[in-house]
């Protein structure tokens, strides 16, 4: 089944993306599971992924091969070689940047489903240093790996000077020249030797080591320079034996946490294979599909064929009807269709993201059965017709309410009126099943089936009469026509015979499918004028969300105006008495005229404020009517600053990650509203790579908003593509 639908091709572009080889194993053994849980688990796993990568880069992670020999040494107790303490070193290296990784993304936003993994990571930089200072490269072991090393080295090194000098003298000398067949020195069996011809070699006092290929030159070791190769090979042999016991030592530094360093491996991989799961999703601009008790695919694209050549199709079924039956020619893309839905289906529950628009719906299936192609056995002698019947029994033994049946041809290959009806009492039987099923056929009645039976539906690919071509786009609701007349017409076929041809043709099925055509023409014109009136309606409302806001800040400007004089006349109000209150005091040494005309003040004046303290709030249409008085007339313009102690702490970032663009835009908007506010004169907005959507849902709204100065993509390390950085007016 995997075969038919090419899965095994999305298993290879999910091991060509893995670095190690735990993670080649998982992308390599990825199969489907039919528990809604672990479905949503493995797909908001790829989520987080693909959100860390969007801001911090791809994970940290080199290319790790097959450990399992040094982790079974070390469990023995063996010395590793070099090479395999530099392996497992890199483990311990990869999951410490790891961890580092994962902090400086987990400060941006959670990743819930990947944090099990991360945190159980094991690192150990002392270890890791150790080894690393140590050992230069599989074959080199550092100088300074241990003080004895070191000596060793030192020493080696003199001697080796020594005895170039001493050979470099004899090679020169006038004495031997002539003896010598190419004035070097060379080693050989771990000894200084110079070439002597060969007709020389006896006058030469030393041991001979080697002979050239020719024989025409001797390799020889001076008796001069004997005891010095036997001080350098001495020292050659202790420098080995220092060598070993380093090993050992850092072996024995990994022996108590080869179990850490195990699990690390699985770990790394585990994550590697999740992060080759977001970077797929990347490669095929796709998205996260809801799981629910339907089908319905957005704009979906088969992912093996190329981008610019494939046609996106809404497919649809399990909700009003749970039978979809594709009619039409060949070459049109029939097939295509219907792997398409069942490549996608195997994809999301692998938990892998879906060539197809957001909220695309899938459901999860205990089993999807497909027969699909020509399975023709020639050794077990079975017709077209019996392999493909093989195929049915076996579907028909195990579908249940749960199963995904997809069939090509139903019941082609043998005689058309007994096809057809197999093939429509096997699509009763998957409907009674209460199996989810879409089929591809030729057969007539089976269309008609369709249009008088609850259930099932009726769709077509597309055929462009007047190119003589497919279009590959799937038409759900109408029957498909073979257009043999009409193709047979552009093609120079004489009118008479296809006037005679067409009165043999049954005029009630030719009506019928012509009606469709119309029901679904006139559809399709409807479903236009309804997105358009929808795409009205949201505008009114963002018109009418932002006259609202208006309003409420007009109507707090004006309460804080009214607020304000109150409190300037009970201050006057107050001032008042208080000077009235001096007056009488004054006047309680004249007559009693006088204080009676001042005590009649000080009352009136206590009334005043009584009143303005008794009317501390305003009726609105008083304040309507002050505001009216205001606007009518001649006033200077002026701003109003707004002091709002929130604004004060307004963030110069948002995150948006994960929301649709209306959400995004309408949450961005209040947030530049803050912003200004506070005065804030740049602000970044993460929004991630992703599919680019909601960057350009973003960028299309900045470029109307009237707090934007300017805005653009951010650089290197900035966030690059998954933020952009905006300068507020």
């Amino acid at each position: 089944m995997f075969e038919k639908l090419e899965f095994n091709f999305i298993r290879d572009s999910l091991n060509n993306l893995t670095y190690t080889f735990e993670g080649k194993k998982l992308a390599s053994n990825l199969k489907p599971s039919s528990n809604s849980l672990e479905v949503q688990s493995l797909l908001n796993e790829t989520q987080d992924a693909l959100n860390a990568i969007n801001i911090n880069g791809n994970f940290p992670i080199s290319e790790i091969s097959d450990f399992s020999l040094w982790i079974k040494k070390l469990k023995s107790g063996s010395t590793l070689t070099a090479k395999g303490l530099l392996d497992l070193c890199s483990i311990l290296r990869i999951s410490r940047e790891l961890s580092e990784y994962y902090k400086k993304v987990e400060s941006n936003i959670a990743l819930e489903s990947l944090k099990p993994y991360f945190e159980a990571l094991y690192s150990n930089k002392d270890i890791e240093n150790k080894i690393s200072s140590a050992i230069i490269s599989e074959d080199l072991i550092a100088d300074e790996a241990s003080n004895k090393l070191f000596s060793i080295r030192q020493s080696r090194k003199s001697l080796e000077s020594d005895i170039k000098s001493k050979l470099n003298a004899f090679i020169h000398s006038s004495s031997h020249s002539k003896y010598i067949m190419d004035p070097v020195v060379t080693i050989r069996s771990g000894r200084f030797v110079v070439p002597i011809k060969e007709e020389y070699k006896s006058v030469v006092k030393g041991f001979i080591h080697d002979t050239s290929s020719s024989g025409s030159t001797v390799y020889i070791e001076p008796m001069a320079v004997f005891e010095i190769n036997n001080k350098i090979n001495d020292l050659l042999v202790e420098e080995n034996k220092e060598i070993e016991r380093i090993l050992q030592e850092l072996s024995n530094l990994l022996i108590p946490i080869v179990d850490k360093i195990e699990s690390n491996i699985y770990l790394i991989g585990k994550l590697d294979f999740i992060s080759a799961k977001a970077k797929l999703a990347l490669n095929m601009n796709a998205t996260m599909p809801l799981l629910t008790d339907e089908i319905n695919l957005i704009k979906a694209r088969h992912p093996l064929i190329p981008k610019d050549k494939v046609v996106p199709n809404n497919i649809y079924v399990g909700k009003s009807f749970s039978t979809l039956v594709i009619t039409g020619p060949n070459t049109g893309g029939k097939t295509v269709s219907l792997k398409t839905v069942g490549l996608l289906c195997l994809m999301a529950q692998s938990g892998l993201f879906i060539p197809a628009n957001e909220n695309s719906k899938v459901k999860v299936f205990d089993n999807i059965f497909a027969d699909i192609g020509d399975e023709q056995s020639i050794e077990e002698s079975l017709s077209t017709f019996s392999s493909h019947m093989t195929n049915i029994v076996n579907i028909v033994d195990k579908v249940t309410s749960k199963s995904l049946v997809l069939v090509d041809e139903l019941g082609s290959g043998t005689d058309p009126i007994e096809g057809a009806n197999l093939a429509i009492a096997l699509l009763e039987y998957f409907h009674n099943k209460g199996a989810i099923t879409i089929a591809t056929t030729h057969y007539h009645e089976i269309k008609n089936y369709c249009i008088t039976h609850d259930g099932f539906e009726n769709a077509s690919q597309e055929f462009n009469i007047e190119k003589l071509e497919p279009t590959y786009k799937l038409l759900i609701g109408i029957p498909g026509k073979s257009n043999a007349f009409a193709i047979s017409k552009r093609l120079g076929l004489p009118s008479d015979i296809l006037d005679r041809a067409n009165s043999l043709m049954n005029k009630p099925d030719t009506d019928i499918e012509t009606l469709m055509k119309e029901i679904y023409d006139d559809r399709i014109t409807i479903e236009n004028l309804k997105k358009e009136e929808e795409k009205n309606l949201h505008q009114a409302e963002l018109l009418r969300k932002n006259l609202e806001n208006q309003v409420s800040d007009r109507l707090a400007n004006e309460e804080k105006k009214i607020e304000k004089a109150k409190k300037e006349a009970r201050e006057i109000l107050l001032d008042a008495k208080q000077e009235a209150n001096r007056i009488i005091k004054e006047l309680n040494n004249i007559d009693n005229s006088n204080l009676k005309r001042a005590n009649q003040l000080r009352d009136r004046l206590n009334s005043n404020l009584k009143e303005t303290e008794t009317n501390s709030r305003l009726d609105l249409s008083v304040l309507l009517k002050l505001n009216n008085q205001e606007t009518s007339k001649p006033t200077n313009k002026s701003t109003v600053h707004i002091n709002n102690s929130a604004s004060k702490h307004v963030s110069s970032e948002i995150n948006l990650l994960g929301e649709n663009v209306d959400t995004a835009v309408n949450t961005l908007d209040k947030y530049l509203d803050n912003c200004a506010m506070a005065h804030l004169k740049q602000v970044r907005v993460i929004h991630g790579k992703g599919t680019g959507k909601l960057r350009e849902g973003i960028h299309a709204y900045l470029k109307t908003s009237k707090y934007v100065k300017s805005y653009r993509i951010a650089g290197f390390g900035e966030g690059d593509y998954g933020v952009t950085i905006v300068e507020l007016k």
